[in-house]
């Protein structure tokens, strides 16, 4: 099997990136202990967890080869993105641009499930395959750069020059041996921008990020109260960030996604606060179905809305 098959498959599914892996460590492993070692990782212990396989995503695969990754965007339309600015003086809280639609772990699980069985019925040669998307024990970003697929941006997201980074990865781990692509350049050059926007300084130096500290982490896996000096530094963020990616260069003239799943449905892309304190649990389940958002219980959504409010009632400024 070729790779300008996969690539071709790939693209006729809707992906927008396809790349491939050869399996074994990642390049990054002693980083990824040291980080694990310093705490920076808050109360995600999942991610002490199958260390072996996170080092080596080889190890999710009996007699792996290569891994397929692909990269699909999510970034919405220029009058759509606008709506995810609102002022506080609008009295609302934001929702981060990735859980704006359908949850985007059943679309790429959907669409590399029919990935697979394109590749099995076009392809002369038998193959065992693992999918994954974002829950497996891997190291996505670190695969996703030994894929071609973009480079680890300051913000230590995957970046594309043309796409930016509101990418969803997904993988195929395969038995396949398959000629893996080069990376690419890294293209953030001087540029410091995320570095200087985070409002908590979770990007303590470019590369490296403490997710303790992150507003994304705090408003979706921190759980219990979150400590006072991030309380202000959330502002209007009811539910993830933004900001590093909005302030990202390469995100200014990225194209809009094609993808129809990831279309905004209330309560994105922003809303009041008051109305999520006053979820009950019926509504907190009809609001979230089949969303990214119920990653985050209803009562987590409703400490960070009390936070939000008094953010807004603070400063009403834009």
């Amino acid at each position: 099997m070729t790779a300008d098959l996969i690539r071709q498959t790939g693209a006729r599914l809707g992906f927008d990136r396809v790349g491939i892996a050869a399996a074994g460590p990642i390049a990054r492993g002693d980083y990824l202990r040291r980080w694990l070692t310093l705490g920076r990782a808050g109360q995600m212990a999942y991610l002490y967890r199958n260390l072996d396989k996170r080092m080596d995503p080889s190890r999710m695969l009996p007699g792996a080869r290569s891994i397929i990754v692909v990269a699909m965007s999510y970034r919405p339309a220029a009058d759509q993105a606008s709506r995810d600015a609102p002022t506080a003086a609008e009295g609302l809280g934001r929702i981060a641009r990735y859980a704006w639609g359908r949850d985007y772990h059943e679309v790429l699980r959907e669409r590399l499930r029919r990935f697979v069985e394109h590749l099995r019925s076009e392809g002369k040669e038998p193959f065992d395959a693992r999918i994954c998307v974002d829950t497996a024990p891997i190291v996505e970003r670190e695969i996703a750069e030994a894929a071609g697929i973009g480079w680890i941006g300051k913000n230590t997201l995957v970046l594309h020059e043309r796409l930016g980074s509101y990418l969803f990865l997904g993988e195929i781990i395969t038995t396949l041996a398959l000629e893996p692509d080069g990376p690419v350049a890294n293209r953030c050059g001087s540029c410091t921008a995320c570095l200087d926007a985070c409002p908590t300084g979770a990007l303590v130096e470019p590369h490296r990020m403490d997710a303790s500290r992150c507003i994304s982490y705090l408003t979706i896996e921190h759980r219990g109260e979150i400590p006072d000096g991030f309380r202000e530094p959330i502002g209007p963020w009811l539910y993830g960030c933004d900001v590093c990616q909005v302030v990202c260069p390469f995100n200014r003239k990225a194209p809009a996604t094609r993808e129809p799943a990831f279309a905004p449905r209330p309560p994105a892309p922003a809303v009041p606060p008051g109305q999520i304190e006053q979820w009950t649990l019926d509504d907190y389940r009809r609001a979230t179905s089949g969303r990214a958002m119920r990653r985050a219980n209803l009562e987590m959504l409703r400490r960070n809305a009390r936070i939000v409010q008094r953010n807004i009632a603070r400063d009403p400024s834009p």
